[in-house]
């Protein structure tokens, strides 16, 4: 994480972004007014990812429905500017998220965040981006932990993302939002 520049309690914005010469290749995030960096992913973050998104848009394509996709820049305000590993978006709610701008503005269906090694990146994704797409309103969300070789979902019940299953290596990834849709985790990892 970087430290603004100025006084404490400094929030930045997506428009302070524009105004730093930002490095190529890394990742930049803003939660609740909070700057985020993270460096490129280990390779088998991006085979997870890469598999992952190959089977959802397969089942898109064999009549799912909706687009997948790939690290995609969701601009919930000025202070909330995430870059998830992947997000899937209903062929019904596509043109109310999707902006000229070529960003997401409105919640995705499904976000899924692949783990990075170390103890703030498994922060980010397991408390601050949970409390982000649960407040703006995800319906489904997937941590999935590669070294670990297991999938934590979430799901919107009750007005909030809430534990719904931890899967194996040995499951079935299957989910309401994505009808007919069925992964054994064993080909993910």
């Amino acid at each position: 994480m970087i430290t603004p520049p100025t006084q404490a309690g400094l929030r930045w914005t997506i428009h302070d972004l524009e105004a730093f010469d930002l490095k190529e290749g890394n990742r930049y995030e803003i939660i609740e007014g909070e700057l985020f960096v993270s460096t490129q992913p280990h390779l088998e973050h991006q085979r997870v990812c890469r598999r992952l998104t190959v089977e959802i848009s397969n089942w898109a394509d064999r009549g799912g429905g909706g687009e997948v996709f790939i690290a995609p820049g969701v601009v919930f305000d000025i202070e909330d500017a995430v870059a998830p590993d992947l997000a899937w978006v209903s062929g019904e709610r596509l043109p109310l998220v999707e902006s000229e701008d070529g960003k997401l503005h409105n919640a995705p269906d499904l976000v899924v965040e692949v783990l990075s090694p170390g103890a703030a990146n498994a922060r980010r994704d397991r408390e601050v981006k949970l409390k982000l797409y649960s407040l703006r309103g995800v319906r489904e969300y997937w941590i999935v932990d590669w070294p670990a070789k297991s999938v934590q979902i979430y799901r919107h019940t009750a007005g909030a993302l809430k534990v719904a299953a931890t899967l194996l290596a040995e499951d079935d990834l299957t989910s309401p939002l994505l009808p007919g849709f069925s992964l054994p985790l064993a080909r993910l990892f």
